[in-house]
């Protein structure tokens, strides 16, 4: 059993809450820039001091609303100013924020509002609204729908009306006095989040994070990322707020003074990058794929793929030399050919001001950590889960191992258990699940949490993943999948014999299906096929697969869209035990399948063009 620790360089008081920046930063400096917002399609600055109002406000609202110390409420948003604005709102008034993926499904939001019993839910958009309409009969602490963008014209609902004026509106009587009782109230062991996080039974469970947790996280983020977060820095924030990822980045820039921006919208993400010009630039592994991807896709249609791609293979090789007594002249020579004709519009691409990017919520790979690195962009792994606040593994640009996900955080530790297990402990681990004591005992032992992860970590303390213990798929966009959800749904068409669905580390989710022996004749017959041993002659049959986009579509209806099934094979034998597929309990060994169908695997994301 290998073990590594790294001493806190931090303490948070018992008295301190998130909040706490809102109304230190204003004091500091209430003129200073906070955010940056985008009206008319300039950015345009929101002074620390306007935005400690703004939160006040709406917080005077929320306890207008009714809304009491510890109530749970909901936000159902892209990523978006009001996001941050409401979540620091609603901790101000003494509640607690519940982040909802706003792709989830209607049976998704249903079941995080009922579990959580929010009494309100801030809502992005009429869709949105109309979704939480759909299942609020069985939401009976439910009492409030506010909706962010101005609803439809001809909308009668008094609770469609913008969010934030409608909420600020309610609090005009409220004295401002209420909300920092209610903020001074809160200490660093009251629960400041519920956050959602995927479970192979399908039903995602409350991830109960304290104000200590993720104050713990910011204080760590400012301790390990000098160079990037403070008053000269800026971040523009893409990745869903929903995920604790970004939120974790959201409360560590604005604690630090960074300058926020946000985008919800992916597709204009370069222009934005190029408009807004952060300094820090945070991304999950797909994102930088996507760079990488496209800006050699541009240099072959333009004629200058030899370029580029020698250009790539300099930045590999310069990085990689400094992990072994540094680059030659020959090389250094070359870099710096290399720099001027591409590295530095590819820093000019994403605003050409990022010191560094930090990366999680999957793996980056060893050759487009050191490319990036090479070019002058470096990006930082980390590894992390919504248990333990975000990242508790980091990389710096002070101490950085490409292929690794970094050392422990200031006051955590990292240990390897006796199966390669990666067990976690410290401020960030969560406390357990909401209302859930056997899923809580089932990975937290002695205050160590069972991550699931394979793992090893190195005598300086970096940590490198080698594999899962759990089924759970995290695609290369850094959204985890469960699995049986979709599974499970797929089974239950009658045609469907075995299912099991892919897509860990790759651009979508997709299946592999088998069909039902004793259910294929009959379908041959009604659909007028030849009769036949098997199915292997109708894997590409048109019916069959049409069959079975019914069934795909039908389980999809379980999930979000970043979860859905984009893509399926047919195989032309079923799982069985005595193949090695399936276990004596009928239970499917996906180790046994991946390796057994890895070309059909293959060909799904070699052949099939990668969803936007």
């Amino acid at each position: 059993m290998r073990e590594y620790s790294v001493p806190a360089t931090f303490r948070v008081g018992e008295n301190e809450n998130l909040v706490d920046a809102v109304y230190d930063n204003s004091a500091q400096d209430a003129a200073a820039p906070a955010f940056r917002r985008r009206i008319d399609g300039a950015w345009t600055d929101v002074s620390a001091g306007r935005f400690a109002d703004e939160v006040t406000a709406i917080a005077q609202g929320l306890i207008a609303a009714g809304v009491q110390q510890g109530d749970r409420v909901a936000l159902l948003s892209r990523t978006r100013y009001e996001w941050t604005l409401v979540d620091y709102a609603v901790l101000a008034a003494g509640a607690v924020t519940v982040p909802i993926y706003e792709t989830s499904s209607a049976e998704q939001i249903s079941w995080i509002l009922g579990d959580s019993a929010a009494v309100a839910v801030i809502v992005e958009s009429g869709k949105h609204r109309e979704l939480v309409r759909s299942v609020a009969d069985d939401l009976p602490a439910l009492r409030h729908v506010w909706q962010i963008e101005p609803a439809a014209d001809g909308a009668d609902d008094a609770d469609a009306a913008p969010a934030v004026d409608r909420i600020t509106a309610l609090g005009a009587d409220v004295p401002a006095d209420q909300v920092h009782a209610r903020r001074h109230a809160v200490g660093a062991d009251d629960l400041a989040s519920l956050v959602y996080t995927s479970g192979t039974t399908g039903r995602p469970k409350g991830c109960e994070l304290t104000h200590r947790n993720l104050l713990s996280e910011v204080k760590a983020a400012a301790h390990v990322f000098p160079e990037m977060l403070g008053t000269d820095g800026s971040v523009l924030l893409f990745l869903p707020l929903a995920h604790v990822f970004g939120r974790a980045i959201q409360c560590a820039s604005f604690a630090t003074r960074t300058v926020i921006g946000h985008t919800p919208d992916v597709t204009t993400l370069l222009p934005d990058l190029a408009a807004f010009r952060p300094t820090v630039l945070l991304a999950v592994p797909r994102v930088f794929e996507k760079v990488y991807n496209a800006a050699r896709q541009r240099a072959h249609d333009d004629g200058k793929g030899k370029i580029f791609d020698a250009a790539a293979d300099t930045a590999i090789e310069w990085s990689q030399a400094r992990d072994t007594g540094g680059p030659g002249l020959g090389l250094r020579l070359r870099h710096a050919l290399f720099d001027k004709l591409v590295y530095a519009k590819l820093r000019a691409a994403v605003g050409g001001q990022v010191v560094a990017a930090v990366s999680g919520g999957g793996p980056l790979g060893d050759r487009l950590g050191h490319f990036f690195r090479g070019v002058g962009l470096p990006v930082l792994e980390g590894y992390g889960l919504t248990e333990t606040s975000a990242g508790i593994t980091i990389n710096t640009l002070a101490a950085q191992r490409v292929g690794s996900v970094g050392r422990p955080m200031p006051g955590n530790s990292v240990r390897i258990g006796d199966d390669g297990e990666i067990l976690l402990k410290g401020p960030l681990v969560f406390g357990g699940y909401w209302h859930n004591e056997a899923a809580t005992a089932e990975v937290l032992e002695d205050g160590w949490f069972h991550s699931g992860d394979i793992g090893e970590v190195d005598d300086a303390g970096f940590l490198t993943i080698t594999g899962r213990k759990k089924e759970l798929i995290i695609t290369a966009g850094g959204k985890n999948v469960a699995p049986a959800v979709l599974e499970d749904r797929l089974r239950a068409h009658p045609l469907v014999s075995q299912c099991m669905v892919v897509g860990d580390a790759q651009p979508f989710v997709a299946a592999l299906v088998t069909i039902d022996a004793e259910a294929l004749p009959g379908w041959r017959q009604r659909n007028g096929k030849p009769a036949a041993d098997g199915v292997g002659d109708l894997v590409n049959d048109p019916d069959l697969r049409t069959e079975i986009e019914g069934a795909v579509a039908e389980a999809n209806k379980a999930v979000s869209r970043a979860e859905e099934i984009r893509e399926f094979r047919i195989l032309p034998v079923d799982f069985t035990e005595a193949g090695g597929e399936l276990t004596p309990t009928m239970k499917v060994k996906r180790a046994v399948v991946a390796k057994t169908f890895a070309g059909e695997i293959a060909s799904i994301y070699s052949a099939t063009k990668t969803p936007a």
